[in-house]
């Protein structure tokens, strides 16, 4: 089956973190700022284009540039901006990437029309400098800030309990940020970048599978609020769903239970894991829009193995007829942690030195080329799916568990874990998240919001 052209300067994209969210303890995480990417944007944009990365999906920190409402300054994204079109570099725009201002409530009615006149104000300046398609993504990962923000209360807003009303609000303030870029910037295009997950019943708990498959399509609310399907008269429609990303991460299959605590992380090689070709289909079939695998990644030495696992199961998925665009590794520099600063050994490039350069992941750089060499060979149909040895994914709760120890003081001041009945708090994994134990998508994103 043919595959649609793609609009993208490369398949193979790297994303820049770009998370500006309010911390339980009020600290403000700015991640553009403490990797130094805000001021070594073009120096970042080269050193990715000569691994062959030519698209990217960077982000405005929205918190910056209205710190009062109504008054723009786009001085923090002028670096970013100016360096894309010195360098050629195509960037995908987050607009929302968790943060907001201060002065904003996303539970209040009028959330949704700040966040569109802010949005358009975004679109009109980001297009001086776009030769040619503006691209856009919204908000970043509704469903994962759902959960954080509006359900266990460990990021900006920090509610409990109302994660599935956040969801809405979100997706309310996407839907009203489309319309408002389409009229000021005719022909912007849209990837909207939510979580993708599997969700299995436990055999020896039968009378929880429709609970399992409930979660399993928990995923899908924020995409069916945008295009419409549910809640109509928050506004979405078909036409608003453009390109569909999925952020897939090591922690995004699980075993259900009904204790959260004791449910099983999936990983290629068990029984029950779904390959990620199926996922894609899966995503695919709902929406008939093309899909881009709009974040993956791991820590370590795991990294190399993730890639070619993740890209044969793409090109399989593509090879089936999936009209799969992009993979984009995420984040694509290492960075550091949300709370505590550590080092998270995620990306292609490392941390900045002294004049900004960044160190290459010669593993990574290898794994790289070769799937980069896997891709060009499945669109002349030469490919074949490699034997690729078993996945050794380093996710060892006992080696988690040290460095929460480790990290305990600053997690206890920033995201002191809670539970409303006093039992074992749901958002553990969460908490790993934020400390940087963890730099991956975690599946507390979508239980029961």
């Amino acid at each position: 089956m043919s595959q649609p052209a793609s609009p993208f300067a490369s398949f193979f994209m790297g994303g820049f973190e770009c998370s500006s969210h309010r911390l339980p303890s009020g600290r403000r995480v700015d991640v553009l700022d403490s990797s130094g990417h805000d001021r070594l944007a073009a120096q970042d944009y080269r050193a990715v284009q000569a691994l062959g990365l030519r698209t990217i999906r960077d982000g405005l920190r929205w918190p910056l540039i209205e710190r009062r409402r109504g008054e723009y300054d786009f001085s923090s994204v002028k670096e970013q901006w100016s360096a894309a079109g010195e360098t050629g570099t195509q960037v995908i725009w987050d607009l929302m990437h968790y943060g907001y201002p201060d002065w904003a409530d996303p539970f209040s009615d009028d959330f949704a029309q700040a966040f569109a006149a802010y949005a358009r104000s975004a679109g009109e300046f980001l297009a001086q400098s776009t030769a040619s398609e503006l691209w856009v993504c919204p908000v970043n990962e509704i469903s994962f800030f759902a959960w954080e923000g509006g359900q266990v209360g460990q990021m900006a807003p920090f509610a409990q309990g109302r994660g599935h009303e956040l969801k809405r609000q979100l997706a309310r303030a996407s839907i009203a940020a489309m319309r408002a870029l389409r009229e000021a910037v005719p022909g912007v295009r849209f990837l909207h970048a939510e979580p993708l997950i599997a969700v299995e019943p436990d055999p020896e708990r039968p009378h929880e599978a429709g609970d399992a498959q409930g979660f399993h399509h928990s995923q899908y609310e924020a995409l069916d609020m945008l295009a419409g399907r549910l809640y109509p008269e928050l506004g979405g429609g078909e036409d608003l769903l453009d390109l569909v990303g999925a952020n897939y991460y090591p922690v995004n299959q699980w075993q259900h239970h009904s204790q959260h605590e004791l449910r099983q992380i999936l990983t290629p090689g068990d029984d029950c894991h779904r390959p990620l070709s199926e996922l894609l289909r899966e995503l695919h079939e709902r929406y008939q829009r093309p899909v881009v695998l709009a974040e993956t990644g791991t820590e370590g030495a795991a990294r190399a193995g993730w890639l070619r696992h993740v890209c044969a199961e793409v090109l399989t998925a593509r090879a089936g007829g999936v009209p799969v665009l992009g993979v984009c590794l995420y984040p694509v520099a290492d960075h550091p942690g949300w709370t505590d600063d550590r080092h998270c050994p995620n990306g292609l490039l490392g941390l900045a030195g002294p004049s900004g350069e960044r160190p290459v992941d010669p593993d990574l750089a290898a794994a790289l080329r070769e799937v980069q060499a896997w891709e060009r060979d499945s669109r002349s149909g030469t490919w074949t799916p490699p034997e690729l040895p078993t996945l050794h994914l380093g996710l060892d709760l006992g080696r988690a568990l040290r460095r929460l120890a480790g990290a305990a003081p600053v997690i206890l001041a920033e995201a002191p874990l809670r539970h409303a009945d006093g039992g074992f708090p749901e958002a553990s994994f969460s908490a790993l998240r934020g400390a940087g134990l963890l730099s991956v998508t975690l599946p507390e994103a979508w239980v029961g919001v």
